[in-house]
């Protein structure tokens, strides 16, 4: 950082970073790394949002991310420490003298284990398991009243203003001018979802920097504390950060994988105007990259704040929706093949996947990998759980976004059901049916291990049985090779 600290601050700094291996600086902090501690000293600044020039404030940010992050990351954060002054004249931690400051202590974690520095690891299980664990947190956290919008929109206008200079006149007029234009747009929606319970005491901060993959499992770390106004939000606009994060990086593939489980898992504990409030995703990933926008610049880096300004602008112009079924019997690899096209469907970071392997579960409320009685399988809990899929289907249509059905869709009135949905909102339709030789399908379903699918061998040959070929006019794509197929049918699409 640019800006050198000073007196006591400088002291401080100098004392801690004598000993640490190393030494990593933000906008807000310090974090200074020794071999078995990290301690997080707070910069003595005053960027607006965030005021940090007095020590009592200083401790009382501390205070609150130690109690705010006790939730998601109960092993990393120990205790706020005194940095106190020697008798003879050094400094030390919690001695008897006077205070010159404090600094928060956690535990030390491996560099490789921040999801920002191994990118590769977000594969689809980690992805899934993101997007649960986020909607948990969110489902435990306090509700709140207010959906951060109005902080953060007119913030970032004046913010990425100021850095019009730096980042061009049109692109930062343009850029502000939509914004405000989407947000009085989505103000009766984001309104509206504050009072039906969406908006909760969230992360606030929670792109890749901040998630970290230990013992296999996502830990989300350096929640916001400092300004309620940037962490009493709404749910969804907590979960665009990371999506952002994922689509600005080139992940759309676990961005959509994400978006997708944490709608499933959100659905268990929120109502079900969840699907409508997808409306405002567009706007909520484009005030994400803004956000960013001026943080990069900030950090002197210019290029990266101008392609987060491009990215903040391309959100504001979502493509239209459109409804992908994807049919097949069990072992066809529908699964596989909706989450390979999903991500180029619709707008970012992609369609949503709906899986009436997972609505099965929710509806049972068992876990989404919990296996079901056969019991459970009458005719009325199938109609149900197909109605479940296609209402779903409909309001994330109408909320504008790309959705993906994953089902067996055996049944041609079912098929047919999917077809006039999208008829009746106006969208286009791919019926995709997926096949291939009856012994790769019963291998793949007696390998399988992990998933939401409960299909045995048995039920595969029996839905054979009482599949109607002929009634089949969706396109047939053969998926011996699932990911080949669905890369031919993208790049069909495309053509």
């Amino acid at each position: 950082m640019s800006d050198r600290p000073k007196g006591d601050e400088a002291e401080v700094t100098a004392w801690l970073a004598s000993q640490a291996e190393r030494t990593i600086e933000t906008a807000l902090a310090r974090v200074f790394l020794t071999p078995q501690a990290a301690f997080k000293q707070k910069r003595r600044v005053d960027l607006g949002y965030v005021d940090f020039t007095t020590a009592e404030r200083r401790l009382w940010a501390l205070e609150r991310e130690l109690a705010f992050n006790k939730d998601a990351a109960p092993d990393i954060y120990r205790a706020v420490r005194r940095v106190t002054r020697r008798a003879g004249g050094g400094l030390e931690l919690d001695g008897p003298g006077e205070i010159l400051d404090h600094v928060l202590e956690m535990r030390r974690f491996a560099d490789e284990a921040v999801l920002a520095a191994s990118l590769e690891a977000v594969d689809g299980e980690m992805a899934e398991a993101l997007g649960r664990t986020i909607a948990g947190f969110h489902a435990r956290a306090p509700r709140r009243d207010r959906s951060g919008m109005s902080f953060t929109v007119p913030s970032n206008a004046r913010l990425i203003e100021d850095l019009a200079d730096k980042l061009g006149e049109a692109p930062v007029a343009r850029l502000v001018a939509a914004t405000e234009a989407e947000w009085v747009r989505q103000g009766p929606l984001l309104r509206q979802r504050v009072a039906e319970g969406f908006a909760r005491r969230c992360h606030g901060d929670l792109h890749l920097g901040n998630i970290l993959v230990e013992d296999g499992g996502p830990i989300l770390f350096d929640c916001i504390e400092f300004n309620d106004e940037l962490s009493d939000i709404d749910v969804l606009y907590d979960v665009a950060f990371l999506l952002m994060d994922l689509d600005f990086r080139g992940r759309r593939d676990a961005a959509v994988r994400v978006l997708s489980a944490y709608l499933d898992e959100a659905a268990r504990s929120f109502p079900e105007s969840l699907w409508a409030g997808l409306a405002a995703l567009p706007l909520m990933l484009s005030v994400r990259a803004g956000v960013r926008t001026h943080v990069q610049a900030h950090q002197g880096d210019l290029e990266g704040a101008r392609a987060y300004l491009e990215a903040a602008i391309a959100h504001l112009s979502p493509p239209p929706p459109v409804l992908a079924a994807v049919g097949g019997l069990s072992g066809a690899g529908k699964s596989t093949f909706a989450r390979r096209i999903a991500p180029e469907l619709g707008a970012a970071p992609g369609a949503v996947v709906l899986r009436t392997d997972e609505i099965r579960k929710r509806l049972a409320k068992a876990g989404p990998r919990e296996r079901l009685d056969r019991e459970i399988y009458t005719p009325e809990f199938y109609d149900r759980v197909y109605d479940t899929l296609l209402a779903e289907a409909g309001a994330m249509l109408k909320a504008g976004r790309a959705v993906v059905l994953d089902a067996t869709f055996t049944d041609p009135i079912l098929r047919g059901r999917a077809e006039r949905l999208a008829t009746e909102l106006g969208v286009p339709f791919e019926g995709i049916w997926l096949g291939a030789p009856m012994a790769v399908l019963e291998g793949r379903v007696a390998a399988r291990t992990g998933d939401a699918s409960d299909a045995t061998v048995e039920v595969l040959r029996d839905q054979m049985r009482r599949l109607d070929e002929d009634s089949i006019a969706w396109r047939r794509v053969d998926t011996s090779d699932v990911e080949t197929a669905a890369a031919a049918w993208l790049a069909q699409r495309l053509r």
